[in-house]
């Protein structure tokens, strides 16, 4: 998107699931950028194709049902969809690392949580195992687990403990790109907020690039650089942390915005989003937000709009808002934040 180095730069993909009822069409056409030490948030509803996403650059999209049907996902430079799996069981782990959504269902059960680690270890490093189970107390102490844990069991740590320990695994070959699943939705929110901090200070250490997946607006203020707001399997917005929070223009983001609690006003009723995510079997013609967009006219239904800079780094799927934008000297966004 900017002219920058990337490491991560994805175009036109789409991903879609052959189901009884039809094709989920669970990405469409999208274009994503990341550069080298960036973070990105990753933001919308559940269904709204993040998670899909982030198993298309793992290339871990279950075949069958799913396929990645077009598109390029080019990690430093090389499109990862024309690697071999053995090349991709090279780059998952090593220099690709993902933390998945539950931690519960993440770990094996029957193995200490120290040969787990060391098993990543092992996969991608020229060591012996002592070394390798070495290297696995160092990353618990690191994410903060003592040393003279390393030798339980999963079911033995409680909910923030076990994705620590996911974080460790992910971790611990210096990846030199994160994918987080929304690493915290399991957990209450003083261990988010444990979790999150820890996940910061990694960053600081290894200097990773991150992709952050959530729902949480809050969580992206604090940890991301970059936002991408997804709809529908596409991405409709796309700018700084600070441009989208300050400046928002799809009336998807301005309705994300308007639907937060603001502690500042006596509001008797939260706004909400009118309507529901549309069936992704059967995604309505033009823009899949017109039948739930207050802004939306005829055109909307018709053509299915491309993304405009509005600004450096700031794009928008939405021609009618953008116009409103661009027209209006001093514009500040619909939500006002």
């Amino acid at each position: 998107m900017e002219d920058r180095k990337l490491i991560l730069d994805i175009q036109d993909l789409s991903i879609q699931y052959r189901v009884e009822g039809g094709t989920v069409h669970a990405v469409e056409n999208l274009n994503l950028a990341l550069g080298y030490g960036e973070n990105l948030g990753f933001v919308g509803e559940t269904g709204a194709g993040k998670t899909t996403t982030a198993l298309g650059i793992m290339r871990l999209v279950p075949d069958p049902p799913g396929r990645i049907t077009s598109g390029r996902i080019l990690f430093e430079g090389a499109d990862l969809l024309r690697k071999t799996e053995d090349e991709m069981r090279s780059i998952r782990g090593g220099k690709i690392a993902m933390i998945f959504q539950d931690p519960m269902t993440s770990l094996n059960p029957v193995m200490t949580v120290d040969k787990q680690i060391a098993e990543m270890v092992l996969l991608h490093n020229d060591v012996t195992e002592r070394q390798a189970l070495d290297r696995a107390v160092e990353m618990l102490e690191l994410v903060g687990i003592r040393s003279e844990r390393a030798r339980d069991y999963p079911h033995q740590f409680s909910g923030g403990m076990k994705q620590r320990v996911v974080i460790a695994i992910a971790l611990a070959c210096n990846p030199i790109l994160l994918i987080a699943d929304e690493p915290t939705t399991a957990l209450d929110v003083t261990i988010q907020a444990q979790v999150l901090e820890l996940m910061r200070e990694l960053r600081r250490k290894i200097n990773t690039s991150l992709v952050m997946i959530t729902h949480d607006l809050g969580i992206v203020a604090e940890m991301c650089d970059k936002v991408a707001i997804m709809y529908a399997g596409r991405v409709v917005e796309y700018a700084t942390t600070e441009a989208l929070y300050n400046r928002p223009v799809h009336p998807y983001t301005e309705g994300l915005f308007n639907s937060i609690p603001d502690i500042d006003r006596d509001e008797e009723e939260l706004k909400v989003i009118q309507g529901l995510m549309p069936d992704p079997t059967n995604l309505p013609s033009g823009c899949p937000f017109h039948p739930r967009c207050p802004y939306a006219v005829e055109s909307c239904s018709r053509e299915a709009p491309g993304m405009v800079e509005i600004e450096p780094g700031h794009l928008v799927a939405c021609p009618v808002r953008t116009e409103h934008r661009l027209n209006s000297v001093g514009w500040k966004g619909g939500a006002g934040r």
